[in-house]
């Protein structure tokens, strides 16, 4: 028979691994917001399925796996447009219209409206 304290010491070691692999998961979605990523490959590379890693991934930061890469890639756009290097169609994703709604509900305003009330942002010619 196991001791009590054997089975904490194992689920304790377990969720240090699974909070590991999580760190990798969101250390590649801050590293490759700009590549096209989707929960399966994520979890692929984190050697979990699926389901579990968005349920882990959501405890451990507040939101899901997508939702996290959908405000790293607002906030990169953000910061393009701030430093008008870039027009607000040059700083979407793949699908613009969903971008530009989820700008609207993390920014609080479109990101044409964002990029008319950053002070000092060059205007496109």
């Amino acid at each position: 028979m196991c001791h009590p304290s054997w089975g904490r010491a194992r689920a304790a070691a377990q969720r240090l691994t699974d909070l590991a692999r999580l760190r990798r998961v969101r250390d590649r979605l801050d590293r490759e917001y700009a590549q096209p990523l989707n929960v399966e490959a994520l979890a692929r590379g984190a050697d979990m399925p699926a389901g579990q890693l968005s349920r882990q991934f959501r405890l451990a930061y507040g939101k899901s796996p997508y939702a996290y890469l959908t405000s790293r890639r607002v906030e990169r756009a953000m910061a393009l447009l701030r430093g008008g290097h870039l027009g607000v169609t040059e700083v979407g994703c793949p699908t613009p219209g969903i971008f530009d709604t989820r700008f609207t509900q993390l920014a609080g305003m479109s990101p044409s409206a964002y990029r008319r009330q950053t002070p000092g942002a060059p205007r496109p010619a």
